[in-house]
């Protein structure tokens, strides 16, 4: 097939390219390489890809209407997986419009290409961050989610209900996924795993908010791209026992699907940090500090129609997953062990 992945540059789409690309897939990567992060990270992602004559790239700015529909015009893609956004919770504090222009105008734009070039599939990033406010764990995707904690929570809940309006308006198939705390080689120097792991090595503390009390469904890369795979492979459906009466937040009438996708086995953070410090052979200096505005205290995915649907579950231990993050760190960055 022919695949658009957007936000080749990124963690998770660079990953996903890889696979696609190894299976045979023709890719289109695109990708704004802004700078909210080290944009060395993503060129040196993005060479690895260019390796490969079945994949091109192009740099393209989402939010640009004309550029979007030059994309879709100059080709017929036969699954569309949008992965590009601005990330990060603590980030939108600060800088809400960028937000809103990357992940509410761009999906506006990745939505109207898909209509007008009836695109047969398209799936697209959403977050666990929608959960919000809800605190009866595991999280499902059957749960209302109408108590987003920070903007962009709010967008990615956004993302679903303008996908699902495309879908029931103009049948365009669908599927959201909510990742839970991804995470592995080539990760995000923003998320977690990497702050920590920079910091200890060279011997800064490490921020520890919530006093160390919280617990994350952290979700090892590999598992994600398993799972991002199978579910861009089966078009989504309308749900036919679907109704108006009871509505059913996770499915529809129209062909439009969500899955959580997390390892389902939420680990405390303090356990996460002393399984990286037996990994990196140095113990941490810990900052406690209090729950930042936007956090939320636990995470924990709820994977049953991932496992029935696609008849996959994610279940790399932390431990496993850890250790080849800090492999990867240490080459990459070129860190010798002490």
């Amino acid at each position: 097939m022919k695949i658009l992945v957007t936000g080749a540059a990124g963690f998770i789409g660079s990953h996903l390219a890889t696979r696609l690309l190894a299976r045979g897939d023709s890719v289109v990567g695109v990708d704004n390489i802004n700078d909210y992060y080290d944009p060395n990270l993503k060129l040196a992602r993005l060479e690895r890809l260019q390796t490969n004559p079945n994949f091109s790239f192009q740099k393209l700015e989402l939010a640009d209407r004309e550029g979007v529909a030059a994309l879709f015009k100059a080709h017929d893609f036969d699954r569309v997986v949008h992965l590009a956004a601005q990330a990060g919770v603590r980030y939108s504090l600060e800088n809400p419009h960028a937000y809103i222009d990357a992940n509410i105008v761009a999906f506006t734009n990745i939505l109207e290409g898909c209509r007008h070039q009836q695109t047969p599939h398209l799936v697209y990033a959403s977050s666990s961050s929608v959960y919000g406010a809800n605190t009866s764990l595991p999280f499902s995707i059957h749960d209302n989610i109408d108590h987003p904690v920070s903007l962009y929570a709010a967008t990615k809940k956004a993302n679903e209900l303008m996908a699902h309006t495309y879908s029931h308006l103009y049948g365009l198939p669908t599927t959201g996924l909510r990742f839970f705390t991804v995470y592995g080689p080539w990760g995000r120097p923003d998320m977690a795993l990497f702050l920590f792991t920079d910091a200890i090595l060279k011997g800064r503390p490490i921020k520890v908010f919530n006093n160390g009390d919280m617990q994350r469904d952290f979700t090892y890369i590999d598992d994600i791209i398993e799972g991002v795979v199978r579910v861009t492979d089966r078009v989504a459906e309308p749900n036919a026992s679907w109704s108006g009466d009871e509505p059913d937040p996770g499915t529809s009438a129209a062909p439009y699907r969500i899955y959580n996708i997390g390892n389902n086995n939420p680990v405390q953070l303090m356990d996460m940090i002393g399984a990286l410090e037996d990994c990196l052979g140095q113990e941490a200096q810990k900052e406690f500090l209090p729950m930042q505005p936007g956090d939320v205290q636990a995470t924990y995915a709820d994977v049953e129609d991932l496992i029935n649907d696609v008849g996959f579950k994610p279940d790399t231990p932390i431990e496993e997953g850890i250790a080849n993050f800090v492999a990867w760190y240490r080459e990459y960055y070129a860190v010798s062990r002490r």
